[in-house]
């Protein structure tokens, strides 16, 4: 029982981000609401239930809208907005550091927009500064698929890396003050990535690739690398990421573990990927359930000042390097 309740005080005292949620597109095809009326994994209830701080909402287009690719991710930039008015009390859209601690002061969820696949950009650089205009503060370069920016995890046997523009992209990024992604991105573009980096390089939801052998996961070598460059990977909540036999809360923070012994403890953190996946880890059935993970690392024997890191410490130092 004092375990327990242990584990409670230190979830209620950390700051808990989530670094990547599909919330936006499920909202804007009616599917979802913040105010809890969905069928989704977040709202702003179950956030408050399990003791979120801090949400990277990501704009998610489907390859199949070609053509209209800038369209959508407008429509879903406008929902984001449109809902932080909508829940100003509650939720913050914060594009600053500055933002974020005045969110966490006045208690309130702070929401980052982000972009998940380069494709919206439709290669432009006038397209990415625009997005940063609206308050966008990551891009994931791609997703499965190939873009203008670099290849997908799913055609990583063509051994092709950044394009010129991705190069272009990558050092906007940085200039503006954005959070590289490299989460789908195939590992000839990682490795780019990597190279030319010259801020914390970040993976919004993955895992171990030693723990479960899928091709959005990490090597430790990859793990190894994000990590000296002082970016985070956000442990990601899709089963098949997690394990091909059911996985639960205890294979989640086996990857947890795997990936700061690999990388560091400053190198782990969440990216649930809610909302982006049909099914979920058992015991981690929806946001609210995020206290049970703390759970699971108490009674692992975790310091606490460790599990305060996973939580959500890594990535405010991460957002404080980065953010302009």
């Amino acid at each position: 029982m004092a375990q327990k309740r242990n584990a409670e005080i230190i979830h209620r005292d950390a700051v808990v981000v989530d670094a990547h949620c599909d919330t936006l597109s499920l909202l804007v095809e009616g599917r979802s609401s913040l105010a809890g009326a969905g069928q989704g994994h977040v709202d702003l209830r179950r956030l408050r239930q399990g003791g979120v701080n801090v949400v990277f909402f990501a704009v998610f287009v489907h390859p199949k809208y070609r053509g209209v690719y800038l369209r959508k991710a407008l429509e879903q930039v406008d929902t984001f907005h449109t809902m932080a008015a909508a829940h100003r009390d509650v939720l913050s859209a914060v594009c600053e550091y500055s933002g974020i601690r005045r969110a966490l002061a006045e208690e309130k969820i702070a929401g980052i927009l982000t972009v998940e696949g380069g494709h919206v950009l439709e290669g432009s650089l006038g397209v990415l500064r625009v997005l940063y205009h609206m308050h966008v503060r990551c891009l994931t370069l791609t997703w499965n698929g190939r873009n203008k920016i670099a290849y997908g995890v799913g055609e990583s046997e063509i051994k092709k890396g950044l394009t010129p523009f991705g190069r272009e992209v990558v050092r906007e990024m940085e200039r503006l003050g954005m959070l590289v992604d490299v989460a789908h991105l195939a590992p000839t573009g990682f490795w780019d990535v990597i190279d030319m980096a010259t801020k914390p390089v970040i993976d919004t939801h993955a895992n171990s690739r030693v723990l479960c052998d899928h091709p959005r996961n990490l090597t430790d070598e990859q793990v190894r690398a994000l990590a000296g460059t002082g970016g985070v990977i956000g442990v990601n909540f899709v089963p098949a990421f997690v394990s091909p036999a059911h996985p639960t809360v205890e294979t989640v923070a086996d990857h947890i573990e795997h990936l700061a012994a690999v990388g560091g403890i400053d190198c782990v953190g969440i990216g649930s990927d809610f909302d982006g996946t049909a099914k979920t880890v058992t015991g981690l059935d929806d946001v609210s359930c995020l206290p049970l993970l703390t759970t699971c690392l108490v009674d692992r024997g975790w310091p606490q000042a460790d599990i305060r890191k996973v939580l959500g410490g890594n990535w405010l130092r991460v957002l404080k390097e980065t953010l302009n």
